[in-house]
């Protein structure tokens, strides 16, 4: 959610600690902040509403320098987002801290730390971490055992970078349930909520896990586990490059990481397929023993990623031959579910630390579903790390908030998972060897449809006056409707919604007029002459029609219908390749409104509180 950066270092941290908060704005945007020691050990902070580049301009004129230092960019959960609730926090001159996360206990603390004289500045739950550490602090502990005490005393969420001036020269962090990470440099260490924001200083790096505080300085580290026990974690190196989490010629984000998808999704299929067979190992070795057993699946994910589950529940049922349910995440751990023994708890994130899918999977175990598999594109998440069976989608980083070609490579890997999961179920080897074919021709067939670009953006046009639109499609086509709606309205803010085209007539054409465009996707299949019917629903009423339809379809384009023609492709990848004009509509009709494409307002690319 929120961007955490820090640093101890012999240099200069505050252009290390601004680049990283560069890095990390897609993660929270409402305001930012910088807070270092001198080396006179004095904190001198400064923090705007806002983005990064209102805190970098104050940094040079005030001409801010330190050896060790945190920053923090930020997603509000509690409290608007304006100056004094921005991060870091400071108590009394001698603690700074900056918060991913949320304290769920916050108010309990905050009634007793008023009745002991502590002032509140903000509306955050973060400052009752901050003044809990000084509390410690006034009793003679080390900065370490000030942080580790407190720890022990917050309920929820939590990344947390600390300096003081107790201490000059340590860096405290300490994590659970949110992500944190250590950076490993020459002489200088470095701790960010994400890789992306430090690979300018290092590509070595140090996964803490859930409960672990650490010490750091320049030149030393050491980590304690939950009980406070020394413990080693094993340094990776990431295969990241700088270029990775550059826009380069493109104008967005989110416009480059549409036209990577080719190259995604032939990287997510890589070594996973042997001739014209999938290799189920790429799941992990324990994988044949585990799917042996499997007699339904389970899928668990939020937003985008859901729509991906909801779109392999028609390739488990009709090409699998296994009973599937998905369910959004945050709805699953308050449902009491009924268990399903020997359940594949299949779930999906991008980046492997939503909070809601992590709770999900925490509660699937407790009652017993069965094994679980993530499908994820952070190798060193959470979600990764908690899960019997593993499937990376290699999307590589992602920072537009809209998802774009995190969801493709997770219809891949989905395709990959029906595949597995079919031989065991009456799968032909001749369906197995089509549908490899199928996926061997995918990335190519993307390219093809990148190459409406332009016309899209002509239609773009179309919908400067719109405030609303409806989204239809039937069968595996309606959840990449959905998705198409989710992606207009967060980033062009227009009011869109989907339905499968058949529920149309129940209550939705009511709201079909001029003004309410309504975006079809028509692949060629059984129930296309199903959806024609619909469509001519919407023309007797007046309603303006945009058709993406396979080449083969007999729709004709006239004043009410305008339509673009997708080359034939088999039906089961069909709801990969039609999600890609869709995407390129939102995003051509949100440049035109002027909004801010890969930043849109009140939201955060990875959602990791509750």
């Amino acid at each position: 959610m929120c961007g955490i950066v820090g640093a101890v270092a012999e240099r200069d941290v505050v252009p290390i600690l601004i680049e990283g908060l560069k890095r990390l704005e897609y993660r929270g945007y409402d305001s930012a902040g910088v807070v270092v020691l001198d080396e006179q050990a004095r904190l001198t902070r400064m923090r705007a509403p806002g983005k990064v580049r209102e805190v970098e301009a104050l940094v040079k004129e005030g001409g801010l320098r330190g050896v060790s230092g945190v920053a923090h960019t930020r997603w509000a959960t509690h409290g608007k987002p304006n100056q004094a609730n921005a991060h870091p926090h400071i108590c009394r001159k001698t603690v700074a801290v900056v918060h991913n996360g949320i304290i769920e206990n916050h108010e309990a603390l905050r009634a007793t730390q008023r009745e002991r004289g502590y002032e509140f500045t903000s509306q955050t739950d973060t400052e009752v971490v901050v003044h809990q550490i000084y509390d410690h602090l006034q009793t003679g502990k080390s900065l370490l055992t000030a942080v580790q005490d407190t720890v022990r005393e917050l309920e929820g969420a939590y990344a947390l970078g600390v300096i003081s001036n107790t201490d000059a020269g340590t860096l405290i962090a300490a994590r659970r349930g949110s992500p944190l990470v250590i950076g490993v440099g020459i002489g200088e260490h470095f701790i960010a909520s994400d890789v992306a924001a430090l690979l300018p200083v290092t590509q070595r790096f140090i996964f803490l896990e859930d409960g672990d505080v650490a010490e750091i300085a320049k030149d030393r580290l050491s980590i304690f586990n939950a009980a406070g026990e020394p413990v080693e974690r094993p340094l990776k190196y990431s295969e990241l490059t700088t270029d990775a989490v550059e826009r380069g010629q493109y104008r967005h984000y989110m416009l480059k990481e549409i036209f990577e998808q080719p190259r995604a999704l032939a990287e997510t299929l890589e070594g996973r397929l042997s001739g014209d067979s999938v290799l189920e190992a790429a799941l992990g070795p324990e994988a044949p023993a585990i799917l042996d057993k499997v007699q339904g699946v389970h899928i668990l994910a939020c937003g985008t990623s859901y729509h991906a589950g909801m779109v392999a529940r028609y390739w488990l049922e009709s090409l699998a031959g296994i009973p599937c349910s998905v369910e959004v995440a945050s709805e699953f751990r308050y449902r009491h579910p009924v268990v399903r023994r020997n359940s594949l708890v299949v779930c999906i994130s991008q980046s492997g630390e939503t909070a809601d899918t992590l709770a999900a999977l925490h509660e699937a175990k407790q009652r017993g579903f069965g094994a679980s598999l993530a499908i994820c594109n952070v190798p060193e998440s959470s979600l990764i790390r908690e899960s019997d069976l593993v499937l990376m989608t290699r999307a590589g980083p992602e920072i537009g908030v809209a998802s774009t070609k995190a969801f493709t490579t997770q219809l891949v890997a989905l395709m990959l998972l029906a595949v597995v999961l079919g031989r065991r179920h009456g799968m032909s080897a001749q369906t197995e060897v089509q549908l490899v074919q199928q996926l061997t021709h995918l990335p190519t067939v993307i390219e093809q449809v990148l190459g409406f670009n332009d016309e899209i953006q002509k239609l773009a046009e179309r919908f400067a006056d719109k405030h609303h639109a409806l989204f239809l499609g039937r069968g595996a086509q309606y959840p990449v409707a959905m998705e198409g709606a989710l992606k207009l309205k967060e980033i062009s803010y227009i009011h869109a919604e989907a339905y499968p085209a058949g529920e149309l007539k129940h209550g939705p054409l009511a709201l079909v007029d001029a003004d309410m465009p309504v975006i079809a996707v028509a692949p060629n299949n059984e129930l296309l002459e199903k959806l024609k019917s619909n469509l001519q629903e919407v023309r007797a009423r007046g309603g303006e029609l945009i058709v993406f339809a396979d080449e083969s379809v007999d729709v004709e384009a006239d004043e009410q219908l305008t339509l673009f023609r997708i080359a034939s492709v088999p039906d089961p990848i069909a709801p990969i390749v039609f999600t890609v004009p869709l995407q390129l509509l939102a995003y051509h009709v949100a440049v035109l409104k002027g909004t801010d494409v890969d930043q849109p307002r009140n939201l955060a690319k990875s959602v990791t509180v509750e």
